[in-house]
């Protein structure tokens, strides 16, 4: 069974016009491949029967139906080069994730960016994020945090603005989209 707070998020994607997320640790779940999503599951070690294994993955595929819809949803990612280094499900899975990752690149509603690690430590954001944009005017954006057990959304207009400072930041200090797709593109034909 899927937490409440995952579904709610499923359903705010389903709305969202944009999203931009910074992940220091994995592949944003949206751009993740079915052997990642695997991988991770195992990697979590949590008791899950196989129905519910695939009940995950499957949900986890299904959300990216957001990039094909009639109107596409914008992803800016920007992913710590930690992402690209930390072998999820061994060489194979992770071969194929990154380059996964550089063919989303190439569609003209996703970017992605890496911060590497010459820029140092992010001191200014530990956690991953996602600031969902809707595309009513009115609508307030919305930044969801997710933990071990449960996710947080935060709606004040100050604290929303406040990540959405930091993800400029993070952007601003990360490679270009083209410097970016060209180092995950080499990590990847190095894991030949």
């Amino acid at each position: 069974m899927l937490p409440g707070t995952y579904l709610d998020l499923i359903s705010l994607e389903a709305d969202a016009a944009s999203i931009r997320t910074y992940q220091p640790r994995i592949v944003p779940g949206l751009l993740q491949t079915e052997a990642y999503v695997r991988a991770m599951i195992e990697a979590a070690r949590v008791e899950m029967s196989p129905e519910e294994i695939e009940t995950v993955v499957e949900v986890r595929l299904a959300r990216q139906a957001v990039f094909t819809r009639q109107r596409p949803l914008r992803l800016w990612a920007v992913l710590d080069e930690a992402v690209l280094r930390r072998m999820v499900g061994g060489t194979e899975v992770m071969r194929d994730q990154l380059r996964h990752l550089v063919v989303m690149a190439k569609r003209q509603n996703v970017t992605l960016q890496v911060l590497p690690f010459a820029v140092g430590a992010p001191a200014w954001v530990h956690t991953p994020f996602v600031v969902l944009r809707f595309p009513e005017p009115a609508d307030l954006e919305v930044v969801y945090l997710e933990n071990l057990t449960s996710g947080l959304y935060v709606e004040e207009t100050a604290e929303v603005d406040r990540y959405t400072l930091m993800f400029d930041y993070l952007r601003a200090a990360a490679l270009s989209p083209k410097e970016s797709v060209a180092l995950i593109a080499e990590v990847a034909d190095a894991l030949e």
